[in-house]
């Protein structure tokens, strides 16, 4: 069965494309608020809107967001539907009509209206990023076949009424590794494309780690010559070039997804080790390491040259990151003393803020001082020590921010069961019941609650090294975390979410998404 999906998956290139027509979609349309995440409100009742030859898509206020945002709708729906779809400007009462407006405040930076009528789907929103969320509402609210590549027979009808929408979370992120395996530019794009349709809108790239950098950084070349040369399993490996880099930044901006970009230190560093023998304190590089061991490796805390290194790699990747934050790891740090590890961190965080950036680090963080606006991203399990988690609650007391990416919970590398081909299981098997049934608000009870500032779904690598491989650990289960991170709380409900993440599965068919057809889920039937 496996082997199947991952052949379809494997099959299909950019997002959107799928290998065998989809089916034809049911008359009636999708009952107005079913779909993942759940809106934060949903009134249905009116006429039905049907997109149909005649049907433009009007950006009102003539804005280049907006329209960037019509493009990328017309985009989605021309092949499945083949309607001409033109992007216009000015008002008029039919069509689909995008529209930015001033006097929206309380839609905030995220939010949006859609209302649908016999005559017409506006989505407004105060923010282009709300109006790029309405259009994935949108998206969803029609018939699966509208992801197909090629013509589908429709019809595409958009149920009445008016759904009312904002984030409960600023911070609803997606991690990815490409340092244990590479992962190349189109294969990142794709994965950004479908964290997009779920509102997603961080995307933490764990880009350097012992097998691997992946990043040219100019003034130390060898980082990604050679110590990315390599991967787990000692295939080829790569890295980025800046130029690729910032193509991967401005595509997920125009998806509307923030890079924090992730410099693991000062374990997790065997890759920059082997490049430059003058970073170890014993001035001798290891050998470059294809293992997926952890722990093993660490910086010179005490050397000066270790922050001349540091500071030229943060101004390098700080000067082509837009976004506001620069990770800078900090777990599993077993070959740094205590000591060592809280005077390393007290020097870099300073660094980071240097070049106008927020500190984010794993939750390990906690154990210096954190820098004044950090973020700790706590990522224990229920097996977490007690002191653990109170180190984290204190520090959440003191002002530090927490992201929420409990490994039992939301790292989408987890094995769903022990038959699963794919990923680890030192965390548990997380099926996805378990993975959506839990709520981020209450996970750490000593702390509070308003210092979540969102929840996160990391995909580690070490076994994992196509797109199909991705696909199918992060679906059905990344759903679920980014509807924790949007919906309220008070939609959190299993039972009802199954039935709407069911109803998901043909939309990834239609995406050549490769997915596990857990049994807990109440999937269609073929």
């Amino acid at each position: 069965m496996l082997g199947a999906l991952l052949l379809v998956a494997a099959g299909a290139g950019a997002l959107g494309t799928v290998p065998a027509a989809a089916s034809a979609p049911a008359a009636a349309p999708t009952p107005l608020g079913q779909i993942v995440p759940a809106p934060a409100e949903a009134t249905a009742g009116g006429s039905a809107y049907r997109i149909t030859g005649k049907t433009r898509i009007r950006v009102e206020d003539g804005s280049r967001s907006a329209r960037g945002v019509g493009d990328y709708l017309a985009g989605v729906l021309r092949p499945s539907t083949g309607y001409k779809l033109p992007v216009t400007g000015g008002r008029a009462d039919d069509g689909i009509r995008l529209r930015l407006s001033g006097k929206e405040k309380g839609l905030g930076a995220e939010g949006y209206r859609l209302t649908s009528t016999g005559r017409s789907v506006t989505i407004v929103a105060h923010a282009p990023a709300g109006l790029f969320h309405g259009v994935q509402t949108l998206r969803q609210q029609l018939p699966a076949a509208v992801e197909a590549d090629r013509r589908q027979p429709g019809p595409w009808l958009v149920a009445g009424g008016t759904i009312e929408d904002t984030p409960r979370y600023a911070w609803r992120g997606a991690h990815l590794d490409v340092a244990r395996h590479f992962f190349t530019v189109p294969q990142v794009k794709r994965y950004i494309d479908e964290l997009a349709l779920y509102k997603v809108n961080k995307l933490h790239l764990h880009l350097t780690d012992d097998q691997g950098w992946r990043l040219a950084i100019d003034s130390w070349p060898k980082l990604a010559t050679y110590g990315g040369s390599t991967q787990v399993g000692g295939g080829a490996g790569g890295h980025y070039t800046k130029a690729q880099y910032q193509e991967i930044v401005r595509y997920a901006a125009s998806r509307y997804l923030e890079v924090v970009p992730e410099i693991d230190m000062p374990s997790h560093t065997n890759a920059a080790l082997a490049s430059y023998a003058e970073l170890n304190c014993d001035g001798v590089a290891p050998p470059l390491y294809t293992g997926t061991e952890v722990g093993f490796s660490s910086l010179c805390v005490g050397k000066d040259v270790t922050y001349d290194f540091i500071d030229d790699v943060v101004r390098e990747v700080a000067a082509l990151t837009p976004g506001r934050y620069l990770h800078i790891g900090g777990d599993e740090a077993h070959s740094t003393s205590h000591e060592d590890y809280v005077t390393f961190m007290n020097k870099v965080q300073p660094i980071v803020a240097k070049y106008g950036k927020t500190v984010v680090g794993w939750h390990q963080l906690v154990q210096a001082t954190p820098a004044k606006g950090a973020l700790a991203q706590y990522w224990g399990t229920e097996g977490t020590s007690a002191t653990e988690k109170a180190q984290v609650a204190e520090a959440a007391k003191n002002g530090t921010g927490l992201i929420i990416s409990p490994a039992d919970r939301t790292y989408l590398d987890m094995k769903y069961t022990k038959d699963t081909p794919l990923g680890l299981a030192w965390a548990g098997y997380v099926e996805v019941q378990r993975s959506y049934d839990w709520d981020p608000g209450s996970y750490l009870p000593a702390a509070p609650a308003s210092a979540v500032k969102g929840v996160e779904a990391p995909l580690w690598s070490e076994t994992l090294s196509t797109s199909a491989h991705l696909d199918y650990m992060a679906f059905p289960r990344l759903p679920g975390v980014a509807e924790l991170g949007w919906s309220p709380a008070a939609t959190h409900d299993w039972d009802t979410y199954k039935v709407r993440l069911a109803a998901q599965g043909p939309r990834w068919d239609a995406l050549g998404i490769g997915y596990y057809k857990s049994p807990q889920v109440p999937w269609p039937a073929p």
